[in-house]
């Protein structure tokens, strides 16, 4: 059902845009999926779940998009899909895992162009949440107990992967203000005031389509 509630987070490496969905998910009542999205697509699809984890929110060629995209159209039966690379497959398996769970259920989403995969659905909220380099540094030393050196090796070359990925498969641009509903930088506010100018933009968001509808 196109009308369930689902919030999509794109993150900056060290942002807490993961904390930020999970807390968004409990104040609503609903689930986050990250990781567990990978688990869900592999079951949906048969391809061994450690695949997934493989080439998670990595870019492939873009010499190959258009193919990937007429495959999604024609389904996962024909010549051209049994031919496609690995990478492909997995994406067009996420894509699919990610419209199920909207149509089934009103969730937080994190990462892994969501948004784009649910760009017609109208009741999705796309939030990107960014911060600064100095305070996501200092998170990823505590988090994976490393020097600063190592922490902003992490923090560059993630924000890359996730960049790469994005631009291909959405067409978009990863972290532009024109991509999304609403871009917050957590080192300004904090998790908690991310969580609440979320759930505060999901409820006018919400209002506006009520009144649009009942204009009709």
């Amino acid at each position: 059902m196109k009308g369930n509630l689902v919030i999509t987070i794109g993150r900056q490496c060290g942002s807490g845009g993961k904390k930020i969905g999970e807390t968004v998910a409990q104040r609503l009542g609903v689930k986050c999926y990250d990781k567990e999205l990978l688990t869900l697509a592999a079951k949906n699809s048969g391809l061994c779940e450690e695949l997934f984890e493989t080439h998670d929110e990595k870019p492939t060629s873009s010499f190959l998009y258009s193919l990937v995209m007429d495959t999604y159209s024609m389904g996962y039966s024909n010549s051209a899909y049994m031919d496609m690379p690995l990478n492909h497959k997995i994406f067009l398996a996420q894509f699919d895992t990610i419209k199920k769970l909207a149509d089934e259920e009103s969730c937080v989403i994190v990462g892994r162009c969501a948004d784009y995969a649910l760009a017609e659905y109208p009741n999705v909220v796309s939030v990107f949440v960014t911060g600064n380099d100095e305070e996501r540094i200092e998170y990823l030393k505590q988090l994976y107990k490393v020097e600063t050196a190592k922490a902003k090796d992490i923090m560059v070359k993630t924000d890359k992967k996730r960049a790469s990925y994005y631009n291909y498969y959405s067409s978009k641009k990863w972290g532009d203000s024109r991509s999304y509903d609403l871009c917050i930088n957590s080192s300004s506010v904090g998790i908690d005031g991310a969580v609440d100018m979320i759930l505060e933009l999901a409820r006018v968001k919400n209002l506006r389509l009520k009144e649009k509808s009942g204009q009709k």
